[in-house]
């Protein structure tokens, strides 16, 4: 809906979900500053805590490697490798800590077969194509008047926003898992404590995603009713 030129349904409801996701972003950035810090009173690293959760789960056959950049951690199931970043590999701080042992939680739920975690891996796919195809079908159905078209864009945007609201799980447990595995080998409450504040934090940035996906999934939708109508 355009009013004076103004894309009404991008203000009312893409940007807001756009602001939430900046302060998302800058609270994960700031909490991680914050706490990396804060060293562990037992000396251990990122890396270690990484190991330290898999062994506490049973895990084996896990790498551990570490790659460049900063915040850029992740668990990769295609090689069934943990990555962690500079600011985390070998720090020991409580941001570090909590931060690697996110990344093996990920590891446990895939040694497990956790069920989100194996329907997220399962439409990557499906969304990666949809992502692709969904602007240009929504576009070509409003130009050409094809209501048909530009239905299946939409349905092909909506993957993105099913892959986001997928992810909540898959993070949130993993959290847990972290979690969890801290409070067995910290060295006090405090670091515990400091570590779920990273994790919640992170956890946001993924809340912030599906807002943003969800909010462009509806502008499209009103959009394209909107053109019909007309």
């Amino acid at each position: 809906m355009l009013f004076y030129g103004i894309d009404v349904w991008y203000i009312v409801l893409v940007l807001p979900a756009v602001i939430l996701s900046l302060i998302a972003s800058a609270s994960v950035n700031s909490t991680f500053k914050k706490y990396s810090k804060v060293a562990s009173r037992n000396g251990m690293t990122g890396a270690d805590a990484a190991r330290q959760v898999l062994l506490t789960n049973g895990v084996m056959g896990v790498q551990i490697e570490h790659v460049s950049g900063n915040l850029t951690d992740h668990f990769d199931p295609r090689t069934n490798t943990i990555r962690l970043s500079d600011s985390v590999y070998a720090s020991n701080s409580v941001a570090a800590i909590g931060v690697a042992a996110h990344e093996a939680g990920h590891a446990v739920q895939y040694a497990e077969g956790y069920s989100a975690m194996k329907l997220r891996s399962a439409i990557i796919p499906i969304t990666n194509i949809g992502s692709n195809l969904a602007m240009p079908l929504i576009l070509l159905g409003i130009v050409l008047s094809a209501p048909i078209l530009a239905n299946i864009g939409i349905i092909a945007f909506s993957f993105s926003t099913l892959f986001q609201l997928i992810t909540l799980p898959v993070e949130f447990n993993a959290s847990s898992r972290a979690v969890k595995a801290i409070e067995e080998f910290a060295a006090d409450e405090s670091e515990v404590k400091n570590a779920r504040k990273v994790l919640k934090a992170a956890a946001m940035t993924y809340v912030a995603a599906l807002a943003v996906s969800l909010a462009n999934l509806l502008r499209l939708v009103f959009i394209v009713n909107g053109r019909r109508r007309d």
